[in-house]
């Protein structure tokens, strides 16, 4: 691995969110000459703060290829395309762009865990951060989940764990994550990606630079990323629903994990899932695919199970809002693309009014119709995209079409009847009319609070 050298050098970070907030403070401290650059200029007050007393010549409301004058290095912030025109401006100079995690993993005297997918990213990350600090590992836990990775630069930690989107690997180059776990591939940012399979390959480039020596954690659900498998330099060992003789699977109650020879005593582990507060067989697999790599890093059984038993979720993910007059609210507001909406879906017994909608991201509707015709009582839709997945998911249920969420709030408790559940679960961005999906997600609850 080869670390940058990093004092003198002129560095141009493009995005001054949370992200590139945090990687031009890095920069600035290691020596480095940074422009912090966006496209916006007002609305910054926090990352000014943050980067208070640095010498940081901030370039907002700009994007100009001038800033590339003398700039010998690029780091682009996550959300920035690759068809953004300094991105390609530099990659025509030549100029080397690097990931913010390529560049935290460069200076990370750590192992690295590192979990992407489509959904069920963060938390896998979260239970495997907590199975391993259980256990006495101190694990830096961050990436896409929140902390940008480059933080744990420095720290007195045992090994870092991240959450790591498509958009961060899309300029990684050395990035060589000790495990690499790889949940799924559903239809997603395609208003980003031509096809599933470019943003399968984006994804992919988490384990580009694995070798023998390091592990590789595949859904053999999921045939697009067990196809995977093929082309790996990495230890592959892999979760499903199947029996196998090296893996992980449900067994009477239990999960059953069957690791190579060597990597420890046992060579059979179980875990008892009675006491999980994890709901829905997509929850079952994220528990699998943690506690595979919990127990290649090194976590004590009984630490595993104690998080398996205790763990009681991530905010905005099939989160139980209310119970109001028998009509169960729940919060899946992390729900946004149709891979999430479907394994949500189908975890819910009874009828469901689906609250739906926001910002398009480019994938189809159409795997929604069987479970919307079978399960959906009555389809709300509303935001951007409303009329589009009126069009597609319309005729399989009663649709109704409202302006906002306050509507569809409303006229979900209306129409709602014991032993429904109101399920926001909206399959899009929420770009549109939030600041994010947990905004989208607090703004529900207050709304079913105040029913």
């Amino acid at each position: 691995m080869m670390k940058l050298a990093l004092s003198g050098r002129k560095a141009l970070v493009i995005g001054a969110r949370r992200t590139g907030a945090a990687v031009a403070r890095y920069l600035a401290r290691q020596g480095a000459e940074v422009l912090l650059s966006d496209r916006a200029s007002t609305g910054f007050d926090d990352e000014r703060a943050l980067l208070g007393g640095l010498a940081i010549e901030w370039c907002l409301g700009r994007e100009d290829t001038q800033l590339l004058q003398g700039v010998d290095l690029v780091i682009p912030s996550p959300g920035v395309p690759k068809s953004h025109p300094l991105l390609q401006a530099a990659a025509m100079r030549g100029l080397p762009i690097l990931a913010e995690i390529e560049l935290a993993y460069r200076s990370l005297a750590a192992p690295l865990y590192a979990i992407t997918g489509t959904n069920g990213k963060s938390t896998t990350t979260e239970l495997l951060a907590r199975m391993l600090r259980r256990s006495g590992i101190h694990a830096f836990v961050g990436g896409n989940l929140g902390t940008p990775l480059v933080d744990a630069v420095g720290l007195p930690i045992d090994c870092a764990v991240a959450e790591v989107s498509s958009f961060q690997l899309e300029w990684v180059e050395e990035l060589r994550p000790a495990i690499g776990v790889f949940l799924n591939l559903t239809d997603d940012h395609l208003d980003r990606y031509r096809s599933l399979d470019e943003y399968g390959e984006a994804k992919a480039a988490l384990f580009r630079a694995q070798t023998s020596d390091d592990w590789v954690v595949l859904s053999r659900e999921d045939r697009w990323v067990w196809d995977l498998r093929h082309r790996l330099r990495g230890r592959v060992i892999s979760f499903g629903f199947d029996t196998v003789e090296y893996g992980t699977f449900p067994r009477d109650g239990t999960i059953v994990v069957r690791l190579p020879e060597g990597r420890r005593q046992e060579r059979e582990l179980s875990f008892r899932m009675a006491r999980t507060r994890l709901r829905g067989v997509h929850n079952l697999e994220n528990v699998m695919a943690a506690t595979t790599a919990a127990l290649l890093a090194g976590a004590e059984p009984r630490a595993v199970q104690a998080i398996i038993g205790e763990f009681r979720g991530l905010p905005h993910r099939l989160q139980l809002v209310r119970q109001r007059q028998g009509v169960s609210y729940v919060d899946d507001s992390k729900g946004t693309n149709v891979g999430a909406v479907v394994k949500s879906l189908a975890s819910i017994s009874g009828p469901v009014i689906l609250l739906a909608g926001g910002v398009d991201k480019g994938g189809s509707y159409e795997p929604l119709r069987v479970l919307v015709r079978d399960r959906v009582k009555r389809l709300i839709v509303f935001g951007e995209a409303r009329e589009t997945i009126r069009e597609v998911l319309g005729p399989e249920t009663d649709t109704v079409v409202v302006s906002s969420l306050e509507d569809a709030v409303a006229s979900a408790s209306e129409s709602a009847r014991p032993g429904d559940t109101v399920l926001l679960s909206p399959a899009c961005a929420s770009f549109d009319m939030f600041r994010d999906y947990a905004d989208r997600g607090e703004r529900f609850r207050a709304l079913v609070e105040a029913l």
